[in-house]
């Protein structure tokens, strides 16, 4: 596989207190990667870092490009989707009006409609909820809504942070099989922060652990999710 995301000696500050401390990782074209780590490691930073939505320094390399100096919305028009804690979606706006904000950056007018019919196909219950107001969404129909308006843009890269955050957890599984088949169907590159360790080691080919601002351990995820340490810290065993 071709390495698609680079980042080396990634620091990152809010005002005058850094966040991270000279992370270096990669992401392979077509890999699942997860980044693990206690509340206030840096899972979060380290994606707004990625889409200079922090002040940071270092080198982050996608596709062979610098994205040093690039706006936020610049990045996402390259192909980067970023899916934030909390879900985000446009709540007085229907469920098919958000998909279509979601390719906004797009001209292929026909591609969009058959994309939308994809995340239907995707996400049944969004199918059934077009026309609704996403405020009324179910907490796990939003996240499913949040997901789809990223593939929307038909990414190279997504990256998604707590995606299992406040759902139940049949609603996870089913939303982690989703993401499953995204990556390997639709050949999405995926970063995900994720809470459920568990959950997040099974489905992930590569993971990083954080700590404080800085990466601890790496490899591939069967082998981490078999450490002691990441055990007892992450799997409660």
């Amino acid at each position: 596989m071709t390495a698609m995301l680079n980042v080396r000696d990634l620091r990152a500050y809010y005002g005058q207190v850094q966040a991270l401390h000279g992370l270096e990782f990669g992401l392979n074209e077509g890999s699942m990667t997860t980044l693990l780590g206690a509340n206030g490691a840096g899972k979060t930073t380290t994606l707004r870092a990625i889409c200079n939505m922090v002040r940071s320094t270092g080198a982050i390399e996608f596709e062979g490009a610098s994205l040093a100096g690039r706006s936020t919305e610049n990045i996402v028009r390259l192909g980067i989707a970023h899916v934030p804690q909390g879900r985000g979606t446009f709540t007085t706006m229907t469920v098919e009006e958000n998909l279509q904000l979601g390719a906004i950056t797009r001209r292929d007018k026909a591609g969009v409609v058959s994309d939308i019919e994809r995340m239907y196909d995707h996400f049944p219950v969004l199918k059934e909820r077009h026309t609704q107001q996403a405020g009324t969404l179910s907490g796990g129909e939003q996240q499913m809504l949040a997901v789809a308006r990223a593939l929307m843009l038909r990414p190279r890269l997504m990256l998604l942070d707590e995606p299992s955050f406040g759902l139940a957890p049949l609603i996870v599984r089913d939303l982690f099989k989703i993401l499953g088949k995204i990556n390997r169907d639709d050949k999405v590159t995926i970063l995900v922060v994720e809470q459920n360790a568990q959950l997040a080691l099974e489905l992930a080919d590569t993971a990083y652990v954080i700590e404080t601002g800085r990466i601890v351990m790496s490899g591939n995820a069967a082998e981490i999710a078999n450490n002691e340490d990441v055990r007892k810290s992450y799997l409660g065993y």
